[in-house]
């Protein structure tokens, strides 16, 4: 099953687009997982993926920790870390 995946600030600069649809392979069972196979598919997703520690994620509009799975999941964002102002 597709899942759309959405990218962020310099997230979505560094891989030059805003999101995706994409099969994930079965082997992908969190978000961590995710950022690990994105960092492998070409020079701007290593640039946005080189750090996960810098990275904050939401799966299915819902604010997640790395370790999260991504079973069933429709959508996930990837973004860098949000500060207030």
């Amino acid at each position: 099953m597709a899942v759309q995946l959405l990218y962020f600030a310099w997230v979505r600069e560094a891989v030059g687009r805003d999101g995706e649809s994409v099969d994930l392979p079965e082997t992908i069972a969190t978000v961590a997982d995710l950022v690990g196979w994105l960092a492998a598919r070409g020079d701007g997703y290593a640039q946005a993926f080189a750090d996960p520690a810098r990275l904050r994620a939401a799966v299915d509009q819902s604010f997640v920790q790395l370790d999260a799975s991504v079973t069933g999941a429709r959508e996930i964002a990837l973004f860098p870390p949000v500060t207030g102002g």
